[in-house]
């Protein structure tokens, strides 16, 4: 009976293990498959795979959870507006762009959206300017309110744009409000409560436990918008958090920087946060209280570049790499993280052995040390071609601005980094305009407290550099 029973046992776990056995190589040809057709990296691809192979059960697993696009628009377009016709390809009182013709004619195919004049274009630092001036925009507004951010804190700062947004609502106006669901606070996403008991529409950016619909570190939406009537629109790099004001000297500073437009710009910003918030909830935002004619009200030339693992994806990163190439004089770059593909690090150091005056600044010390590490293993190709390599002082700045040649300029939410390029949710403005791009440029090369050269990655001892690489591995992730 003993006998019969183990007998009975063994082959019980003889069954069971050829059936795990089953599975995996079933999960694992489902990974190879999938990864053979959708990751245009070979090198993606291939590491995939070889995971998958490797450890059938926990390859998978990994792939399932960060390998797997999920994101499929629910509102690709809505209905075009005039401005975005082809006949319409230059915009209103654009005069041609002298010396940046291919950069123009570039991002017009890149983008799908055309380059409109008239606009004006007001630099605000830190929170400390640019609060002030967004919640009297808010203050002021009868038809409509969209405002969008990664980060929006239930703190000082997060409690004023919510009274402001339901007092907004209280006259009126249409208000909708959209926060990221994992930096809006995933497991206690306060101020997206505050905003739903005030009665407030709001919305949570891929925030679900859903395993079709399940929150990721990437494919975060990472714009900051906001949008006044129609009429007036506020974006950068500012999120809503007390850190930003800086001047009020809080626990962990942060400097950035955030602009705001007028003019017929508005409405391509206006336009990606409705696809977005469509994407979101389900409903289509159209009519003249969001989409209202817009006179021009400066002289800057200005486009909206969406970039985000779906239908625009990697377009940011196309736009960078045609500014490089097009680039005559001068490439300056602040980012608070530098962890750009290859293709990119190569486009800057051709850039730097034809002449160009490179320059990159990064914060000396980042709110990410992972990153930070991550970044002394990304330099050296830069440096030897002639790449200067800049490191700020603190506090910490989370600005995202790029001039090329002091006249032109591309600012934003986007990061010089793989996530931002390619798995973020983005948007950026292009700038044809040498008095702000001269200001700018001179505020980037104003932050060059210390040069990085080869001889200090050199010294630092093998473990760190070791350290270092290691952590450079994950890159498509940091």
């Amino acid at each position: 009976m003993e006998e019969v029973l183990y007998r009975w046992i063994e082959a019980t776990a003889s069954v069971r293990a050829e059936v795990l056995r089953g599975i995996g190589f079933a999960l694992t040809l489902a990974v190879t498959v999938h990864a053979l057709l959708r990751k245009r990296e070979v090198s993606v691809a291939i590491g995939w795979i070889g995971l998958a192979w490797l450890s059938p059960v926990f390859g998978s697993g990994l792939y399932a959870l960060f390998g797997v696009n999920r994101v499929s628009r629910r509102a690709q377009k809505l209905r075009p507006k005039p401005s975005e016709t082809e006949a319409g390809a230059r915009g209103p009182g654009v005069a041609a762009v002298h010396g940046f013709e291919p950069l123009e004619h570039a991002v017009r195919r890149i983008s799908g959206l055309p380059l409109v004049g008239g606009n004006a274009v007001d630099l605000f630092r830190n929170g400390d300017a640019a609060y002030p001036a967004m919640l009297e925009a808010i203050g002021q507004a009868s038809e409509s309110v969209a405002l969008s951010s990664y980060i929006f804190r239930d703190d000082d700062t997060g409690r004023a744009f919510c009274e402001a947004l339901a007092a907004a609502k209280a006259r009126g106006a249409e208000v909708r409000v959209l926060i990221d669901g994992v930096g809006g606070g995933y497991f206690n996403p306060a101020a997206y409560k505050r905003l739903r008991a005030a009665g407030v529409p709001a919305g949570l950016f891929m925030h679900s436990a859903l395993p079709w619909r399940m929150p990721f570190l990437n494919l975060r939406t990472h714009k900051k918008i906001l949008i006044v009537d129609g009429r007036t629109a506020f974006t950068g790099g500012i999120n809503i958090s007390d850190a930003n004001r800086v001047a009020r000297d809080p626990p962990h500073p942060v400097r950035d920087t955030h602009f705001r437009l007028r003019g017929p710009v508005v409405e391509q910003l206006a336009l990606a946060f409705a696809r977005e918030w469509a994407f979101v909830t389900g409903e289509d935002l159209d009519g003249p209280r969001w989409f209202p004619p817009l006179s021009p009200a400066g002289a800057t030339a200005a486009r909206v570049v969406t970039s985000g693992p779906d239908a625009d994806v990697r377009k940011i990163e196309l736009v960078v790499l045609e500014a490089i190439s097009c680039a005559r004089r001068s490439i300056r770059l602040a980012t608070p993280y530098f962890l750009p593909a290859e293709m990119v690090v190569n486009a800057l150091c051709l850039a730097a052995l034809r002449g160009i005056a490179v320059d990159v600044v990064i914060p000396g010390k980042s709110d990410h040390r992972f990153i930070d590490w991550a970044s002394r293993a990304h330099f050296d190709p830069l440096l030897e071609a002639g790449v200067a390599i800049w490191l700020d002082a603190p506090p910490f700045d989370h600005s995202k601005l790029l001039v090329v040649d002091e006249a032109w300029c591309f600012v934003g939410s986007a990061n010089w980094d793989m996530r931002s390029f390619r798995l973020n949710f983005e948007l950026n403005v292009e700038l044809y305009e040498p008095a702000l791009a001269g200001d700018l440029d001179a505020f980037i090369r104003a932050k060059r407290h210390k040069r990085l050269t080869r001889h200090d990655l050199r010294a630092r001892a093998l473990p760190v550099r070791l350290r270092d690489a290691a952590v450079r591995l994950l890159l498509p992730y940091l």
